[in-house]
């Protein structure tokens, strides 16, 4: 059951590829790669397993600024996120909330949900050539 929001596109590569791939088109596109959580690596720490799973941390304060100023609780939400994980079936993907539902779920007005519309191409440009 896909959650309301969340976007998930399929990668042609496996994660540790997936996963550079999508580390160079945010670094490409100028924005700021703030932290990588590798929750495979924490579970083994933990003497527990899990498939690849990797959060990404990215952004712009350019974009999200104007948003946090509309509402500052939409900082829960930024930076961007993008998780590239692996299924049961060893099948890759990636997945980020939509920029615009993060942007109706705060109310924020039209003119924030112009800009969370660029982000969402912007996302969606990128995990697309991030995922092949």
């Amino acid at each position: 059951m896909a959650a309301e929001g969340l976007v998930t596109i399929a990668s042609n590569f496996n994660p540790k590829e997936t996963l550079g791939r999508l580390k160079a088109e945010i670094t490409s596109q100028g924005l700021d790669l703030f932290a990588e959580i590798d929750h495979a690596q924490n579970a083994k720490e933990a003497a527990l397993t899990l498939r690849p799973e990797t959060v990404l941390v990215f952004g712009s304060a350019k974009a999200g600024t104007v948003l946090m100023q509309a509402n500052q609780a939409v900082g829960v939400e930024l930076p961007l996120k993008a998780l590239v994980w692996q299924d049961p079936a060893g099948k890759t993907w990636i997945s980020y909330n939509d920029p615009v539902w993060i942007a109706h779920r705060y109310g924020l007005p039209a003119e924030n949900i112009e800009i969370a519309g660029k982000m969402r191409d912007g996302l969606a440009a990128l995990a697309g050539r991030a995922a092949g």
